[in-house]
């Protein structure tokens, strides 16, 4: 038997209105129960809310009925005055009647599993909800829309022609199929390879937008970097002094550029030092530093003899030649640089759209990403795997390369939950709020 569940599906707190979402098989019998009387689906109707003789609030009531609904259940939600008191005498009328309060995800567990939706879709409402930037926003309603859905079910519309071809040739060895047929899925897996791998090479874009771009500002003691800190964030979040050394943690704040969410870090100035507590500031810049998706190298005139953040440099990353105002200094070769001066704010427009011009390069692109979340570039990495043993078994022994392909599939179907899922359900809904 199922439960009937409910929860609030507005913030707590004090509000103009609450919204108390119910579903399950008795919603109907729960809205009878507290005066709500006969609600005709999808219709909005102002009903007088009543608990043991006590009238609860005056609501607007909606009612779904399953499978036309949210959760594929009959569902119904109570739009509330949303003050506690009002919120607390709701809630606590439900569960007299014996409604339980819904777990975390419950609401969308329930509409994945009454097929109202897959597990990738299911994932993008968690991403919807938490999206801050037009670019989160754009790329969870895509994945709701079913777009990673569709490049998953393409991977394995190429995989089931593969299967076809091995398993005809090994299933019918006596009938009259073409010699050879299982060789033939040859160039099938070689595309789907080549798809895979760019794929998994592209995964990072959906990553960085739905949990930020990282980048990092590095560079010895007194180079400026909490001073650009505190400019790029628009406050005084960084302490700024002549004393070298003064920054000795990672301090992070997020930030939006260009449209994107980014989460930018001051660093510990790298150098030598014996107190223990700067020295862990420095091993814990240089982690961040390695782990980031753009490493800012903050530079002064001022500097003396080899900086040590260069051993951390790319050539993708950037120099900034900062303290411009009282003096030039050299670019290091084939790293891109720009002048600045965090005092006059020399170079700082242009500083703002070099990395709008970056985050577009790295962030956008015309195909929708194949990975947004680390659960499915792991997918991916087997689905490769199992897909690439299969190409070699191919040319050797077609038989053995139908459990590869076998596998690679049950990997690629992980994703969307159309086999395997009892393992990852918990994984999928445990970060979503309560009342999604």
């Amino acid at each position: 038997m199922i439960d009937t569940i409910f929860a609030l599906a507005t913030p707590p707190g004090r509000g103009a209105v609450a919204i108390i979402r119910i579903s399950g098989p008795d919603t109907a019998d729960i809205l009878r129960a507290i005066g709500a009387g006969t609600v005709k689906p999808r219709l909005a109707s102002v009903r007088n809310l009543r608990h043991d003789g006590r009238l609860i609030d005056q609501a607007l009531v909606l009612y779904f009925v399953g499978p036309n609904s949210y959760t594929g259940e009959d569902t119904a939600e109570l739009h509330l005055h949303g003050g506690r008191a009002v919120i607390e005498a709701a809630s606590q009328a439900l569960i007299d009647l014996g409604v339980r309060p819904a777990e975390p995800g419950e609401f969308t567990r329930r509409a994945f599993q009454n097929g109202r939706m897959d597990l990738a879709q299911a994932e993008a409402v968690a991403d919807l909800i938490d999206a801050e930037t037009d670019a989160q926003k754009a790329q969870a309603l895509g994945q709701l829309d079913g777009a990673l859905s569709q490049t998953y079910a393409g991977f394995r519309t190429d995989l089931l022609k593969a299967m076809s071809l091995v398993e005809a040739e090994i299933d019918f060895p006596d009938e009259e199929v073409p010699d050879n047929l299982a060789r033939t899925a040859g160039p099938v897996l070689d595309k789907l390879i080549s798809d895979l791998e760019a794929a998994l090479a592209d995964s990072d874009r959906g990553r960085r937008v739905r949990e930020g771009y990282r980048i990092v500002l590095l560079g010895e003691t007194n180079a400026g970097k909490s001073s650009l800190f505190n400019i790029l964030t628009a406050r005084e979040a960084a302490i700024v002094t002549p004393i070298a050394g003064t920054t000795r943690d990672v301090l992070d704040a997020d930030i939006m550029i260009g449209g994107y969410a980014v989460t930018l870090s001051d660093t510990a100035g790298l150098r030598d030092s014996d107190d223990p507590v700067e020295a862990e500031g420095i091993r814990r810049a240089r982690a961040r530093a390695e782990n980031a998706d753009l490493r800012i190298w903050v530079r002064s005139p001022t500097t003396e003899g080899d900086d040590p953040a260069k051993d951390y440099i790319q050539p993708s990353d950037l120099q900034l030649l900062n303290k411009a105002d009282i003096g030039a200094i050299e670019p290091v070769p084939s790293i891109e640089a720009l002048s600045i001066s965090t005092v006059s704010g020399q170079g700082i427009d242009e500083l703002h759209r070099w990395l709008s011009a970056r985050l577009a390069r790295d962030l956008s692109g015309a195909d929708f990403p194949a990975v947004t979340r680390e659960r499915h570039r792991r997918r991916l990495v087997e689905a490769l795997d199992a897909t690439r043993m299969a190409r070699r078994a191919l040319d050797v022994a077609p038989e053995m390369a139908g459990d590869d392909l076998r596998r690679s599939s049950d990997a690629l179907s992980r994703v969307t939950g159309a086999i395997g899922v009892e393992d990852i359900l918990g994984e999928v809904f445990s970060s979503f709020c309560i009342g999604k």
